[in-house]
């Protein structure tokens, strides 16, 4: 048996191993210059699957994008935290004939950045179109547009997916009859703790939230069972402040972004805001929303905006969560989907779907606004832009 004071020890040097580990990755992400740019696209054109770039930090050059993988349709990608595995939904709705998209694994050569095939497996529903691995690495939550549904399939310990071990179909419909018909799960994200699992769907107004077993592999119901965004506004993608007591999502067909604090032990949301992605009286045809991040800093938020082709910047108060309006940027192309924050807090990469260009906007680290940088590649039909030191 342990004394008192063997485990006060004990918890102690616990406790300063993982600061120090903390510390040894805040290092090296600090003395990083290159960034490997893993990129999901569309399949319909010229794109073959999944891409891989370089980004300097010193320059904010990217290299020029090079195929590293064959797949159809991988439109959204996760890493792992080790970056060891990489995931790609496959938005499909056939899959070796049954009414479904899939989300393919591969290993990441820790050296060249290369990927390997390892499996595929089905979502359950149709066009998946947004992906996360969990804390722990040992799950992919995937949200299905078409399906209406969320799914979790287990990570072997090879990287390689097991089948879904937890599906949830939603049910209902909202205002807009040609867009809410139904539910469309438009994106799952998880709470710093690994705790809940979000789901933000556009079908149904409503951010869904569950509770999430990453030993189990399940989702289940949790009480309350959510929060609604205004009627036809189509809630999209969502992110969480770093600090674990904010959250955001960005409404696709009414140009808005909503606010929120949360209470990460009860798993609940409390809207506190709704505002404008786009400047006042802004007209214009094909106009809607796709993508939201906050600054690893927590004091900004980046959305975009497809039509109006801009980022739209706002300041966090760091105090209630809530935002003001810093500017809108122009992503110099057309359609902007995805993007990405370098995790230097540097760089934006901005992707331009219909334009297929990926630009370079350097942040300003104390007023949030986007400069260009005049850099950028060329890249058919990219969607989503996920980044990791090389």
């Amino acid at each position: 048996m342990y004394n008192r004071l063997q485990i006060t020890n004990f918890l102690h040097l616990l406790f300063v191993t993982a600061a120090l580990i903390v510390v040894m990755n805040s290092t090296t992400l600090a003395q990083s210059k290159l960034f490997r740019v893993y990129i999901g696209t569309y399949t319909s054109g010229d794109s073959q699957g999944i891409y891989l770039s370089e980004l300097d930090t010193e320059t904010g050059i990217l290299a020029p994008p090079q195929l590293v993988a064959e797949t159809e349709n991988p439109s959204f990608l996760a890493l792992t935290p080790s970056a060891s595995y990489l995931y790609a939904v496959n938005e499909t709705t056939d899959f070796k004939g049954e009414a479904a998209g899939s989300v393919s694994a591969y290993a990441v050569d820790s050296k060249s950045g290369k990927l390997t095939f390892l499996n595929q497996q089905s979502t359950k529903g149709g066009a998946p179109c947004h992906l996360v691995i969990d804390n722990a690495a040992k799950n992919v939550l995937v949200a299905n547009y078409v399906g209406g549904n969320v799914a979790c399939l287990p990570i072997h310990s090879d990287g390689s997916l097991q089948s879904t071990s937890s599906v949830i179909q939603h049910h209902g419909s909202s205002v807009n009859a040609g867009r809410q018909e139904g539910p469309h799960a438009h994106s799952i994200n998880l709470d710093p703790q690994n705790r809940f699992a979000f789901a933000a769907d556009l079908g149904l107004d409503k951010i869904l939230v569950y509770r999430f077993d990453a030993d189990l592999g399940t989702l289940t119901a949790h009480e309350p069972m959510g929060i609604s965004v205004m009627p036809g506004a189509g809630p999209r993608h969502f992110a969480i402040h770093p600090n674990g007591q904010f959250a955001y999502v960005i409404n696709e067909m009414q140009l808005t972004v909503d606010a929120f604090t949360y209470d990460s032990k009860a798993g609940v949301l409390a809207s506190i805001q709704t505002i404008s992605t786009v400047p006042e009286n802004t007209t214009g045809d094909n106009l809607s929303t796709a993508e939201i991040q906050v600054h690893p800093s927590g004091k900004f938020l980046y959305g975009s905006n497809r039509g109006h082709n801009t980022i739209v910047a706002y300041r966090i108060d760091p105090h209630n969560g809530t935002l003001s309006y810093i500017e809108n940027q122009s992503t110099a192309g057309q359609t902007p989907r995805n993007f990405a924050i370098d995790p230097t807090g540097n760089y934006l990469l901005a992707e331009n779907q219909t334009t297929n260009t990926i630009v370079v906007l350097r942040i300003d680290p104390e007023t949030g606004k986007l400069k260009p940088t005049g850099n950028s590649v060329k890249v058919p039909s990219p969607v989503c832009v996920k980044m990791i030191p090389r």
